[in-house]
């Protein structure tokens, strides 16, 4: 009887919650989805998402950079075998979002799909691999970040989450390049200049497993 009524009082709460959270961004049904999986902060996490999608759609670029930057950032740091069980693990923003947890790449790849949704162009957006210089360690550190490039050959503005602020690519000589991406194709860095070239269409493997979670 109390497992019943349980139940019954969960249905309730969820129509409830559902009537009282128009969303723009991501259906009732996959929003119902996420809160029985990952439970209320998820579905909270979701809402607030979505309510910032809609609040900088048509605002200048920089506003729009700096709010998904922001609300990404404030989502908690933890490593794929801590957060998937997995050495490497590419989340989606709606997996990212679910465990409210994730690692370099969920941030970039979040970043991106959520600019995207406020109507900046593929071309102007790139995923980033990079190596991370820390004056506490003895090594780069591979890291990813997204960047935004305002012209084909403008200097990019840096959306990451070690140095949250947004900066240009100039101005982050912690960060060498090694390649880059984006859904219509991939760039390489020249050796001597750090140049991106581009080398074809985005064939990556992850990036595949990705999409058939997007």
């Amino acid at each position: 009887m109390r497992l019943f009524l349980f139940s019954c009082v969960s249905v309730i709460l969820a129509i409830f919650l559902l009537a009282n959270n128009k969303t723009h961004n991501i259906s009732q049904e996959n929003l119902i989805k996420i809160k029985k999986k990952y439970g209320i902060k998820a579905y909270k996490r979701v809402l607030l998402w979505d309510k910032t999608l809609e609040s900088v759609k048509g605002k200048k670029i920089i506003k729009q950079l700096k709010a998904i930057n922001d609300f990404f950032n404030k989502i908690r740091y933890s490593s794929d075998e801590k957060t998937w069980n997995k050495i490497d693990y590419w989340a989606s923003p709606f997996e990212f979002l679910g465990r409210g947890a994730g690692d370099c790449e969920d941030y970039a790849i979040a970043k991106y799909f959520a600019l995207r949704a406020v109507g900046i162009p593929d071309k102007k957006l790139k995923i980033a691999y990079v190596k991370l210089k820390s004056k506490n360690k003895d090594f780069d550190e591979a890291h990813m970040v997204l960047n935004y490039y305002h012209k084909p050959n403008s200097t990019p503005i840096v959306l990451d989450n070690v140095v949250k602020s947004l900066k240009l690519a100039t101005k982050r000589k912690d960060l060498k390049p090694v390649y880059s991406f984006n859904a219509t194709g991939l760039w390489k860095a020249q050796n001597k200049t750090n140049d991106l070239k581009r080398t074809g269409d985005n064939k990556l493997k992850k990036w595949q497993s990705l999409m058939t979670k997007i």
